[in-house]
């Protein structure tokens, strides 16, 4: 099926949107009123731009207002309609998008609208175009798209059909099963949008909260199937009013939103996109152009060098199945911070071109003879990802010599990785790293911290070797004069933290302290005995407990943009210890 969006789910204006939407592979574009009416250019030059693009004009949209009114103000809509008409003529589209009445004066009568379309869809009919009635969700009397259906059923007027938006279906709970019962010639157009469950009114949520495919609670894939068994074949076409897309880069924004209409194809098996496969962390790359000081921290911590890379300035850093690479090449300039990340898997090649197909942009690494060529991928974000396994070289280890040291046999591996996105980022980054890494979301926290709340979504693999934690970072608190930022950090597993703790602090090791008040209200909340007690407040650490086990964890001090989090988990444990988040942001807050 072809794929459109509508213009009104990108910032810019009409021609930045246009080229976006071409550079982003859709098929088609809905013109959005607003949008043609503020260009500079004339319709002619929008459709031959649009034609230069290959990109067709699928719909033209909205025309308000247009049925359930008296007789001297259609004979207004009628004149109105004949200049859009003509307007639709110069751009080169055939289908116009008519909304359901919302005014106050409106009629509430069946045959009244039916008469009304039918001679609207008769002036059309003359200029070659079609009709396509939709039910808004806050119509005044027709808010249910099974009453439009009848009414376009009354009217019987070949250029008259119905537009299925899935927002204002499923927002209102209509069951979308009877779609199979309109023959799909008649469905002359469908839109998509997902959306937050939120109990508010209609109109604020569809103007403000929708969202791509994939990022809300709707059911798309199954709408989606209803319209195609009713024998629809016409474009999946997203409108999204959202008030984040509306402010970013239209090229990104354009690019999520293909990438989530490749995600539904693929769950409609309309797609060829390679299955996502089980993963594993393989590695963590920190960058930086000095990296001397989180290599300190590492050995510090436990772990041991492997050396320095072959042909690179990079250095392996080892503890268990633990693996860090500290780069400096090409870094000028830059403070540590993390690069990327490595995954195993049993066929890299095809999980990098399920991140391809997906959207995701190739990194090209400088490679040489005798090296591992490790498929790379970027993040939205710019954060690259190497896929590593059986085809591509799984001993890259080995391209590091002359090490030292023994690590910690404590260590076990790496338990996450926590990564933080800005607010306007959050919906795309958890769109991809769900969809081209196949993680699943497993929990969603929201963190009072001293410079705001931070939201946490937590994804993890499907058999959970892999996991992964995005925090949102309070949009103004960096703004702030002396704002601390914040930082990401590794979460590394190690078994009996404690004894761990006091043989990294003999080496100078410094973990973020932790307030008397913190184990005052330990000690009221679990039934931990004084000796435990003694021995968490001893070594600086923090605790928590679910339902199948305990948690043990601290932090270290920041270098650059990173920290790392030691962590023990007990008798299955599944958490990430987020309620003891706000006592590390105030503690980091107040040593920054």
């Amino acid at each position: 099926m072809r794929t459109s969006i509508a213009t009104v789910c990108l910032s810019g204006a009409l021609v930045d949107k246009l080229h976006a939407i071409a550079d982003a592979g859709f098929d088609d574009v809905e013109i959005f009123e607003p949008d043609l009416i503020a260009a500079p250019q004339s319709p002619e030059e929008i459709r031959a731009l649009c034609d230069r693009r290959g990109l067709g004009i699928s719909l033209y949209q909205p025309f308000r207002d247009a049925e359930g009114i008296q007789e001297p103000e259609f004979a207004r809509v009628l004149h109105r309609a004949e200049a859009k008409f003509q307007l639709m003529d110069r751009l080169g589209v055939d289908t116009v998008l008519v909304c359901s009445n919302v005014a106050t004066a409106t009629i509430d009568d069946d045959a009244v609208s039916a008469d009304q379309l039918t001679r609207l869809a008769e002036r059309a009919h003359g200029y070659g175009k079609r009709i396509a009635f939709e039910a808004l969700a806050w119509g005044r009397y027709i808010d249910d798209y099974r009453r439009a259906w009848r009414i376009v059923e009354r009217a019987d007027h070949p250029a008259l059909g119905v537009c299925l938006d899935s927002f204002h279906i499923l927002s209102r709970g209509h069951d979308p099963k009877s779609i199979e019962a309109i023959p799909g010639e008649k469905i002359f157009f469908v839109q998509l949008a997902d959306a937050p469950i939120l109990s508010m009114d209609v109109l604020s949520w569809s103007r403000h909260h929708r969202l791509f495919p994939g990022e809300g609670g709707f059911d798309l894939p199954a709408f989606v199937e209803h319209t195609v068994r009713a024998g629809y074949t016409g474009p999946l076409s997203l409108e999204v009013f959202n008030d984040v897309y509306r402010q970013t880069d239209p090229t990104r924004t354009a690019v999520h939103a293909r990438r989530s209409l490749t995600v539904l194809h693929d769950a409609l098996g309309l797609g060829r996109v390679p299955a996502a496969q089980p993963v594993e962390l393989d590695q963590v790359e920190l960058k930086a152009q000095d990296t001397d000081g989180i290599a300190a921290l590492l050995e510090r911590v436990g772990f041991a060098s492997r050396g320095r890379h072959l042909s690179k300035d990079a250095w392996l850093y080892a503890a268990g199945d633990a693996l860090f690479v500290l780069n400096e090449h090409n870094a000028s300039g830059r403070e540590p911070h993390i690069a990327g990340f490595g995954l195993r898997c049993e066929e890299p090649l095809a999980a990098a071109e399920r991140a391809e197909r997906l959207g995701a942009r190739r990194s090209h690494r400088r490679v040489l003879a005798g090296e591992a060529d490790l498929p790379a991928m970027l993040a939205p974000d710019g954060t690259e990802i190497l896929f590593s396994g059986p085809e591509t070289g799984a001993h890259w280890p080995r391209e590091f010599s002359g090490g030292h040291g023994e690590p910690e046999p404590e260590i076990l591996g790496i338990d996450h990785i926590n990564l933080t996105e800005p607010v306007a980022d959050i919906e795309e980054a958890l769109l991809f790293y769900g969809t081209a890494l196949g993680l699943v979301r497993d929990s969603t926290a929201e963190l009072a911290g001293p410079a705001g709340l931070v939201r946490s979504h937590a994804l993890r693999s499907r058999d959970a070797p892999l996991r992964l934690a995005l925090n949102v970072v309070p949009p103004l608190s960096e703004l702030r004069p002396g704002a601390v930022r914040h930082a990401q950090h590794i979460a590394i597993a190690c078994r009996d933290l404690p004894s761990l703790v006091a043989r990294a602090r003999a080496r100078g090791l410094r973990t973020v302290p932790v307030s008397a008040n913190y184990y005052d209200d330990l000690a009221a909340r679990h039934d931990l005995s004084d000796a435990q007690l003694t021995l968490l407040q001893s070594a600086g650490l923090l605790y928590d407990r679910d339902e199948s086990g305990e948690y043990l964890h601290c932090y270290t001090e920041t270098v650059g943009t990173v920290f790392f989090e030691l962590v023990e988990r007990r008798h299955g444990y599944t958490g990430f210890g987020a309620g003891n988040t706000p006592v590390r942001l105030t503690a980091q807050h107040a040593s920054g």
